[in-house]
Formats: structure tokens, sequence, C-alpha cells
């Protein structure tokens, strides 16, 4: 075991585009259990970009990172020391320790996993937060039906690449869209979707009224924008919209003012927002399926893996420009 604990604490909060002058890394003494604890030496840390919100002092689900306060997050590890009867020494579980290499946890919020079953990486993405996340979001609260056209933002990332293979298996048309021309081309070829539509390109919304000829009627939402705006000219009547985040609007300084929000009520579309730790009673079955169906190869699955916790900074800054390929994570040991 290493001597000491590295962590990286939020040293100041930014105004407009994160920054690597937002992190303080630091080192400290490994912390010892108490009585109901348990010591993890974390393997692999998650990067989201709900972590972007959590960095502000605003209202909203869950509290702000304080300020030289470890940056929150999820990570998959080892637990090396115990004072808690459901723990030992030896089990891999997934918690939310932060980004550091070693974290105290009570229990809470914690989930035992089999490293033999996925890689202990996957447990952060597909068979975890974002796997379920799609799950949900698509499933109970976009509700697809057969030969409906699903769309699906930041198509090529955790959270939308997983929704586009769940809505080809529910007999849909799936339409990504992402940024540049080798995501769309992963999308469509690695993932399976039917097209997907370069939201760089400056004829996008021609691009994608032809991907659409028959209108959407589910869109996952991750990004905001202009692009929402697009969509909501295609949209058809009784559409579905679950909202699961506005990427591009996390480091803006002003917010972007939707301009055919008058779509939604023509076309009585629902749009729900939803945080998908509300949902935790669906998390056994879609794991469960998560877990089976990449078992079976029927969901496909990538990752961008930086190295090193003092690198996470900047890859958190890459997740949020959309360098990334799949789900972002950190090996930290």
């Amino acid at each position: 075991m290493a001597q000491m604990n590295k962590q990286v604490l939020l040293a100041r909060r930014p105004q407009g585009w994160v920054g690597e002058g937002n992190f303080n890394i630091v080192e400290t003494p490994i912390p010892a259990p108490k009585e109901g604890e348990f010591l993890v030496r974390n393997l692999y840390l998650s990067l989201d970009p709900y972590m972007r919100a959590r960095m502000n002092d605003t209202k909203s689900y869950v509290a702000p990172v304080a300020i030289g306060g470890v940056m929150a997050g999820e990570t998959v590890g080892e637990v090396v020391e115990s004072k808690h009867p459901a723990f030992k020494p030896g089990d891999t579980v997934t918690a939310y320790t932060g980004w550091q290499l070693y974290g105290i946890s009570d229990g809470q919020r914690v989930r035992k996993v089999d490293p033999k079953l996925v890689p202990p990486s996957y447990y952060l993405g597909v068979v975890g937060m974002p796997g379920v996340t799609a799950w949900v979001g698509l499933l109970d609260i976009g509700q697809p039906k057969p030969g409906e056209t699903v769309v699906v933002a930041a198509a090529s990332g955790a959270v939308g690449g997983v929704v586009g293979q769940l809505a080809k298996m529910k007999g849909c048309r799936a339409v990504g869209i992402a940024g540049g021309k080798a995501k769309c081309d992963y999308v469509v070829q690695a993932l399976g979707f039917d097209a997907c539509v370069d939201h760089r390109a400056g004829d996008f919304y021609d691009r994608l009224s032809a991907a659409t000829p028959k209108g959407i009627d589910v869109y996952f939402e991750n990004v905001g924008g202009k692009i929402l705006d697009d969509v909501l000219r295609r949209v058809n009547p009784f559409a579905r919209i679950p909202l699961c985040g506005l990427i591009s609007q996390y480091n803006a300084t002003e917010p972007y003012g939707v301009k055919n929000i008058a779509a939604l009520l023509f076309n009585r579309v629902t749009l729900r927002g939803f945080i998908v730790s509300d949902h935790l009673d669906r998390w056994p079955t879609a794991l469960a399926e998560l877990a089976q169906g990449v078992a079976q190869g029927t969901i496909q699955y990538r990752e961008t893996v930086t190295e090193g916790l003092e690198n996470a900074p900047r890859a958190f800054i890459g997740l949020l420009k959309g360098e990334n390929f799949g789900k972002q994570v950190v090996k930290l040991d």
C-alpha cells in the first residue's frame, strides 16, 4: 500500500470554462476507517459531465463541492481495511469516494461487484450509472415503440452509445448526433445506429432532416443549445424527450434561449428531466440486462482511459470539450 494518499481538490470555482487552475493536487495521509467504515484503494475514477455543475455554488439536486474539498465522483476499487460488517478486505466495490487514491466509505451508495464478470472500469460505465441512465431514460421515459425514430445526442458517449443500442433492440430506427466524422463512423459502424449526424457540419439541420424522414418520436437529450432547437423542428406529435443533460451549457456564462419551444406545445410533446439516482428501484433490473448484453456481445462499449490521478483535471476538461470516445475514466493503480 502506498505511504500517502493523493487527492484532487476544488481550488476555485470556474467562471465560464473550467481550467486546470480550478484544481489543486495534494498529498495527505491515508485515512483510517472508524467503526462502521472501510478503506478503499481506488483503481479507476469515473469522469462525468455532471461534475461541472457541482463546481458551482448554485442550488441543485446535490450539494456543491466545497472550496478545498475533494472533487466528487464515483470510483471502483478494492477494500483494503474494514471495520464494517458487510465489507471485507479484497472486496471490489464501486463507491463515491471522489478524486483520490484512497477513500473512506460507510457503505452508503456502495455496490459490491465482480471483476471477473466484466473489467472493473465497466462498473463505472455501461454496467454502472451511465448505463442505467440510458436504460431508465429511454425505456421508462422515452418508451420507444417498434418502428419509431429515436434520436440521441452525444451518441458516441457513455450514455448515448447505450441509448442507441437499446433503441435498436426495441425495433426502432436509431439516429445519433455526434461531433466529427470519426465519432459518427464509430456510432454507425461499431454501435449499429442507422445513421449519425455531425453537429459540427454547417448543414446540420438538412442532414438531420435527411436522417429522420419520418420525424422524431423520441429524442434523448444530453446536449441542449442549438441542437435542441433544430431537433424541436423535427419532433412528431406526442414525441417524448428524456432530458438527461445539457453539456453545451455547463460552461456558458449566458444560457442559450430555446427559440422553438412552441413545438413542445403544438406537438403535445412530453419533456421530462430525470436524475437516475431517483430511480434506484430500477437499478437491479437495468444492471442485470446491461451486464448480460455486454457478456453476450449485444451491447458494444468503448472507453477512453487516462493514466494517473494528476491527469484527471486535463481529462475532465477534454470530456467537456467532447474529446473523449465513449466513457472517460482515469486509471489510478
